[in-house]
């Protein structure tokens, strides 16, 4: 686990130097709480949450499934720690609304070692526009968590101009979207990561402006059409599931 004590920057221990210059995580009085607080699988959780976290919000989104790979416990148990670290004040917690969603953490003040920082107004409007139009697509998980938040960010620092994210978006929503209804993919983009590679091609060659609204057009039909055909699937699922003979013990 990458922590910093008080060793780590001690003036009298010169001799000390960090193999790793980035990824630290600082772990002071806050840390120390936390182990004499929490079980050890609770803390084993909250130290993956301190490494995932965004260091300038102390926010961190996960599916449990994702947490118990990660700490190599079921799903079931993931399920108690979280708990056990909302109830102990540890951390704000916003449970998914099912097992596939999203659970939103947040550390807490006594928890958390650095100061939280407010981005600036003009990148917020930067990543709140890829979140929205993101979230949107139809063909998502529909949520836009820390780390996406981290890439759109990152796309602003590397002056990738907006529009030209938006049309990254559409132009992989509208390849996705044809996939899921040729049945050829069932599973929905979980990550804004998904678009880099288009994001790389397009500032090669950059779409037309009547492509673009060629492409919004279209996958607002093909979004529409993916939902209708889900509900179709959903259904034809239950009715198949009715008509399977019960087996009697």
């Amino acid at each position: 686990m990458k922590v910093m004590n008080d060793q780590a920057v001690n003036p009298r221990e010169n001799t000390l130097c960090l193999k790793e210059s980035s990824g630290w995580f600082v772990a002071g009085d806050s840390f120390r709480r936390a182990i004499s607080l929490l079980s050890d699988g609770a803390f084993k959780m909250f130290a993956h949450i301190c490494l995932e976290a965004d260091r300038r919000t102390g926010r961190y989104e996960a599916v449990q499934t994702e947490l118990a790979s990660a700490i190599c416990r079921s799903r079931r148990i993931v399920g108690k720690y979280i708990q056990e670290l909302q109830c102990k004040g540890v951390c704000n917690v916003r449970m998914g609304t099912n097992q596939h969603a999203r659970t939103s953490f947040q550390i807490r003040d006594e928890y958390w070692p650095y100061h939280r920082t407010t981005d600036d107004p003009q990148q917020n409007a930067y990543v709140d526009a890829i979140k929205n139009s993101f979230v949107s697509l139809g063909c998502t998980t529909g949520t836009f968590n820390a780390r996406d938040a981290q890439i759109a960010d990152q796309f602003q620092r590397c002056h990738i101009p907006l529009d030209l994210v938006q049309d990254a978006l559409l132009m992989g929503a509208c390849r996705k979207l044809i996939s899921l209804l040729n049945g050829n993919s069932g599973e929905p983009i979980a990550s804004l990561a998904y678009f880099e590679g288009l994001i790389a091609e397009i500032r090669e060659r950059p779409i037309p402006a009547d492509y673009r609204e060629y492409l919004r057009k279209k996958v607002e039909q093909l979004r529409s059409t993916w939902a209708k055909t889900s509900v179709e699937l959903v259904k034809k699922g239950a009715c198949q599931n009715m008509d399977r003979p019960q087996i009697v013990q």
